[in-house]
């Protein structure tokens, strides 16, 4: 069984805008995260850091565990 009505120039112009609206929203889409990810970038952090990096480097609070082999 065929569609009942097989004009392709007809279909062409009725989808054009829809198309063109789908491909604006992915460029803006990908526009975002790509400004996402050079503000991270820009922080000096990866997106995918588990914690901060300036957390990371802050000395041992008071009442945690010793490490290593200090008397």
């Amino acid at each position: 069984m065929s569609a009942p009505q097989t004009n392709i120039e007809k279909q062409k112009k009725r989808h054009k805008g829809p198309l063109i609206g789908m491909a604006l929203a992915v460029v803006f889409g990908v526009g975002l995260i790509f400004f996402w990810l050079m503000d991270e970038a820009a922080d000096g952090q990866s997106p995918l850091d588990p914690e901060p990096a300036s957390e990371a480097t802050t000395a041992p609070q008071a009442g945690a565990a010793p490490t290593g082999n200090t008397p």
